[in-house]
């Protein structure tokens, strides 16, 4: 999906809500986002995801979080990406799936994202839903920057 233009006013609206989520007034942020969610935009559904998750400002909603990651992820939206991954190999707000955790966190780890690399680097050294490969696992630490695990 193409990245929307905002207006002025829509640009303000979508910043108070991010402002509002790091203030903690989750409330305020789930009523300024969701407009944007709705209409689509990766960061907003990402955000709401996260207050589903964790029932904030709303009541606990795993099929809303799990609707919301899942919409951003697939727009390419990395720390969404990671966050479904997260999801899938926690078995958090859906049945836990190893297999589908290393593919959101392979499209994660492909924009670079450090959390994902170490994620997967993990898996792969520990064998956790994974063929162990530490050869593998010592390549992804080195790409996450610890080159004393690699």
């Amino acid at each position: 999906m193409a990245k929307k233009t905002r207006t002025d006013e829509e640009e303000i609206e979508f910043s108070s809500g991010l402002a509002a989520f790091e203030a903690k007034h989750f409330s305020r942020a789930m009523q300024l986002l969701s407009p944007f969610a709705n209409d689509g935009d990766a960061h907003a559904q990402h955000m709401l995801a996260i207050m589903y998750q964790n029932g904030l400002g709303t009541v606990v909603n795993p099929m809303q979080a799990v609707k919301m990651m899942k919409a951003s992820a697939e727009q390419d939206f990395p720390i969404a990406q990671h966050g479904l991954g997260f999801m899938y190999m926690q078995g958090e707000c859906l049945e836990k799936n190893a297999e589908k955790a290393v593919e959101w966190f392979e499209k994660a780890a492909s924009h670079g994202l450090q959390g994902s690399l170490t994620t997967l680097a993990m898996m792969y050294d520990q064998g956790d839903g994974v063929p162990q490969n530490k050869e593998k696992a010592k390549e992804l630490y080195k790409k996450a920057g610890f080159e004393d695990l690699a």
